[in-house]
């Protein structure tokens, strides 16, 4: 059939224009329906890339049979990652009576005498001491004091709880997401293997070797160190008898992402066996909340080391960023991007100074 527009198919300038326009402007129209799950599509791929090995022995056990497999490791994914949840939320309310029990309790009794060394503290001691004498005039000045903060208090509340929810929502959708992964994950990888091997030769295969490992690694080494650290202070906090063991764990695990967060939650907790007059309690307590947040210092640099060197600060800027950026789902995935980007532009490095030494 002949060309009817006499210039042998070639489009005019206007045509290009037009067709370069539809197609970004379909492509923005595209994000922004796909907008709401982006992160829980991201941590979904994070979480299959993580578990890849493990679902292709899995997959080999059963024969072969994809579907299954994928089910079977959508299953096992939501009791590793919904399990803990579900047990939060079982004890939440039994855990948040004691602890508002508590906390009733210690306001009514006031904290002890200031030490003598307080006001001793050039500048600032005269002042905290005379504020400290003053909360225990009694229980009616420190209740009033304790009122200024409800607004503040409760704000952070809403917030936390909406987070909370939006959160567990991300994490659902993304193990929803994570089974389409892993049924259709073969055609997928070897069209992305296939991709940067023809656009890098052997560095893109290098370059998916090392973001395998570097994703695997912040992976285990930010969620499993704060796993760890949220149980095991759960178990000290319930053998010392602090209210709401459950309940301070999590809060525990979500804070073990900052230095130091281990250590903020139990010194409360010290505090509170100290004004029940169980002073051996406290000491340990502290000494266990110090435990646990070194934990933080053995454990997450060992794991994370595995997969590049990846400084902490970056992985702390990307719990940080994550958290404002995706929410609860974030403190995950902030960090494996900091660190993938950052291992990715440090092996670009290497290979540009080699190739100008050469």
């Amino acid at each position: 059939m002949a060309d009817k527009s006499g210039d042998g198919g070639r489009r005019t300038p206007v045509e290009l224009w037009v067709g370069g326009t539809a197609v970004v402007l379909l492509g923005l129209l595209c994000l922004l329906v796909l907008r709401p799950f982006i992160s829980a599509a991201l941590w979904a791929v994070v979480l299959c890339f993580t578990t890849w090995p493990l679902f292709l022995r899995l997959e080999m056990l059963l024969g072969g049979r994809r579907t299954l497999s994928a089910l079977i490791a959508t299953v096992l994914l939501t009791a590793i990652i919904v399990g803990p949840v579900v047990i939060l939320g079982a004890t939440l309310a039994d855990n948040v009576s004691a602890l508002i029990a508590a906390s009733q309790k210690l306001i009514e009794e006031g904290p002890p005498s200031p030490p003598d060394w307080v006001a001793g503290i050039p500048l600032i001691g005269s002042h905290v001491a005379a504020y400290w004498n003053y909360l225990n005039e009694g229980s009616s000045v420190r209740l009033h004091e304790l009122g200024r903060l409800l607004p503040a208090a409760k704000t952070v509340a809403v917030w936390g709880g909406g987070a909370l929810v939006e959160g567990i929502f991300q994490i659902g959708l993304s193990i929803l997401i994570a089974f389409f992964f892993y049924r259709d994950g073969h055609a997928a990888a070897n069209q992305l293997q296939e991709a940067l091997h023809r656009i890098a030769g052997e560095r893109g295969d290098r370059l998916l070797e090392l973001a395998g490992a570097t994703i695997r690694a912040v992976v285990y080494g930010v969620l499993g160190t704060a796993l760890l650290q949220g149980v095991v202070a759960a178990i000290g906090f319930a053998i010392a008898g602090v209210p709401g063991a459950v309940s301070l764990g999590f809060i525990t695990f979500v804070l073990s992402f900052l230095p130091g967060g281990p250590a903020i939650v139990a010194a409360p907790a010290a505090f509170w066996l100290y004004r029940q007059g169980s002073l051996g309690w406290a000491v340990f307590m502290m000494a266990w909340g110090l435990m646990v947040a070194m934990l933080d210092n053995v454990v997450k640099p060992l794991l994370i080391s595995r997969g590049g060197s990846t400084p902490m600060i970056l992985v702390m800027l990307g719990v940080l960023g994550g958290a404002l950026a995706f929410g609860v789902i974030g403190m995950f995935l902030g960090p494996t991007l900091v660190a993938l980007g950052y291992s990715l532009f440090e092996q670009w490095a290497v290979s540009a100074g080699g190739a100008r030494q050469t």
